[in-house]
Parts: structure tokens; sequence; C-alpha cells
């Protein structure tokens, strides 16, 4: 908060439509430019995979990408699939997840893959709502899942980006 606006409001107040709209483009040719690249991120202006995207906003939670990277990687040759990890031994996934921490993010996205595949895969979510009722998935998780993956509009103001709009405001 800023004042007693929220970031967000006091953005849309203080910067117009058009510099907004530079912002925006400005902040997206910096991100084609300078991005890293990570193994569950898809290239620039693409959708993300939904599997990838959930495990990684899974694991991210409280977890720096560095860290997370091999984990990623060790999980995804044991678990290529949404259906993969749905049909494995929860024993087996929290051994990948060994080392991480916070096992009840692992039984969470173990039981959020059996639902998603019970309900018909990531098509049978029906949307936000879907999303926000999976396991583990808060509205920080949830937004980042449907904007990534399914290009909702579903932003979440976090402390980076908090941080970037309260030094474009000074």
């Amino acid at each position: 908060m800023i004042g007693r606006m929220s970031v967000s409001e006091e953005f849309h107040e203080r910067f117009g439509t058009r510099r907004r709209r530079d912002f925006i483009r400005a902040l997206l040719r910096w991100y084609v430019a300078s991005h890293r690249r990570l193994p569950w991120r898809s290239e620039p202006g693409e959708l993300g995979e939904f599997y990838h995207v959930l495990v990684s906003e899974s694991m991210l939670q409280q977890t720096q990408v560095a860290t997370v990277i091999d984990y990623f990687d060790r999980f995804m040759k044991s678990f290529p699939t949404l259906d993969a990890l749905a049909e494995a031994d929860e024993q087996e996934v929290l051994r990948l997840w060994q080392g991480l921490g916070y096992y009840r993010r692992a039984r969470h996205l173990h039981a959020a893959a059996r639902r998603i595949c019970d309900s018909g895969g990531e098509e049978g979510l029906g949307g936000m709502d879907g999303i926000r009722d999976l396991p583990g998935v808060g509205r920080y998780t949830a937004g980042a899942i449907g904007s990534i993956a399914f290009g909702m509009a579903e932003p979440v103001v976090d402390g980076n980006v908090a941080r970037v709009v309260s030094r474009l405001m000074n």
C-alpha cells in the first residue's frame, strides 16, 4: 500500500493510459531481451505448459529459483506428465521433493494432480475458480497459473511488483 491506495490503484491514478501502455511495452521489451531461461518457462509471448507451471509454482513457494531448477528437472524426469504424477505413489513424490522442505506442498501438488486428472484434465478445471480450489493453491499461485498457463488477466501484486512500481512513482 502506498498511502491509503494499493500500488495498482496508485499506478493507475498517477499514470495516464498512454504512459501505462508505454511502460508496459518497455517492460515487455526488457523482458524479451533480458529474461532468465528456466526449464519451466516458455518463450516470451507464448503460454506456459500448464503442468510445468503447476509444478514450478508449487516448488517456488518459499524457495528460491536457483534451488528449484535441479528439483524441477528431476521431478520432470520421474513424472513427465500430469497423469504420471497423479498415478505416482505419494512416498515417491516425497522422496523427490526431499530437500525442498515444506513437504505439505508436495502432498498438495500430488492431490491437485489427482483431482485434475479425475476431473478431465486442465480443461475440466473450469477457469480461475477451479484453479483456486486446487489443494495448496492460494490467490498468488492461482493468479500465476491463470496468467502464465492460460493467458488470463489475473495479476497479483507481490513484493517485487510493488518495489518496481514504487520506484517508478518515487
